[in-house]
């Protein structure tokens, strides 16, 4: 039996170096003297991919763990978030504000469009808040937010941001140095297996942590502020780890510019092969375009094409989610699989099913 060409937009295929990386000997991270020097050359290494001075940090869970580890973490009880929303994650950002007891104001837009900057800087000049969250690449409807402007804005503001830029760091650039948690996983553009989340902390957003009475362990920081390398908060993820750092000694080897273009690259092909088969990308826009990730829209038929991609032809890609389900097929262009020749292999089978 062939195997399957995975071209999900995460997990992702795991190249077969990282995969033998996880299969590594597992030290104890807890009492081995030599894991506190590799875990500092490892966080080293994380801070050059995402182009930052900040501190940065990996815990011990999916990429979700982030999202909500970073809420937790900076938003007391009674205060006011505002939360960008133009897709699914970025409405659920207004979820874990719910749960750590803040108040969540969501500034919706359609799943179409991108946020206008003057709306923003009004909302902040007219109430206060605490922080702000929004989703850099919305992968279920593969939608890339240009948030420069709005960034520079709230930081103006006074207001701490929040990114989640799960599925677009490592893959195309994204301005870290305006964010103060900028979140990552695995299993995305690093093609790693599932298992770590990663972020970068700023030192305003430590300040907001130090200040915040924190009501859990693992999904808080605080526990990661000054964190003694010898001796984690907890057990850290060890094959993980290692399988993390040789997905990021890829991405450095081939250089980040390099990474991107590639990404670009895969994109492009992919949305001109898709419209060449009559299928437009959902966002509309070609500026809205994700380089990691291109949703096509198959009005109510996305479901049975995936399968038929699948069960005949080998290839697995996604759909949307929640009421877009069916509506939308995404082929995921990201990390390992960012490359023209396994967009086309996706592509001619998609062709020979539509047949």
């Amino acid at each position: 039996m062939d195997e399957t060409l995975t071209m999900t937009p995460g997990p992702t295929a795991v190249p077969d170096d990282v995969r033998e990386a996880m299969a590594r000997p597992a030290v104890n991270p807890d009492v081995d003297p030599e894991f506190a020097s590799y875990y500092e050359t490892l966080l080293d290494k994380l801070a050059t991919v995402y182009d930052t001075d900040d501190d940065v940090v990996v815990l011990g869970g999916e990429g979700i763990l982030g999202l909500e580890a970073a809420v937790d973490s900076l938003v007391a009880p009674g205060e006011r978030v505002l939360c960008l929303a133009n897709g699914v994650y970025g409405d659920g950002f207004s979820d874990f504000v719910e749960m750590a007891g803040g108040e969540a104001v969501t500034h919706g837009v359609e799943y179409t469009e991108g946020f206008d900057a003057d709306e923003i800087a009004s909302l902040v000049e007219e109430e206060e808040f605490a922080a702000a969250t929004m989703v850099h690449c919305e992968t279920p409807t593969g939608l890339l937010n240009d948030f420069g402007e709005v960034l520079a804005t709230l930081r103006d503001a006074g207001v701490l941001t929040v990114v989640d830029a799960v599925s677009s760091l490592g893959g195309t650039p994204v301005p870290v140095e305006r964010i103060d948690v900028c979140l990552g996983a695995s299993q995305k553009c690093f093609s790693s297996p599932p298992g770590l989340t990663t972020l970068s902390v700023s030192d305003a957003a430590w300040e907001k942590v130090e200040a915040t009475e924190q009501d859990s362990f693992y999904t808080s920081l605080e526990p990661w502020r000054e964190p003694d390398f010898s001796f984690l908060p907890y057990t850290h993820l060890v094959s993980n780890l290692y399988a993390l750092e040789a997905s990021l000694d890829r991405i450095l080897d081939e250089g980040l510019e390099s990474v991107f273009d590639r990404h670009r690259r895969a994109a492009e092909r992919c949305r001109e092969r898709g419209r060449e088969l009559g299928l437009e990308p959902f966002p509309g826009s070609e500026s809205l375009c994700s380089p990691t990730v291109t949703a096509l829209e198959l009005d109510g038929r996305a479901t049975e094409v995936q399968r038929r991609l699948h069960d005949e032809q080998d290839v697995l890609v996604a759909t949307g989610l929640g009421e877009m389900a069916d509506d939308i097929l995404r082929v995921g262009h990201m990390g390992y699989n960012a490359r023209e020749s396994r967009v086309e292999k996706t592509m001619d089978a998609l062709e020979r099913v539509l047949e």
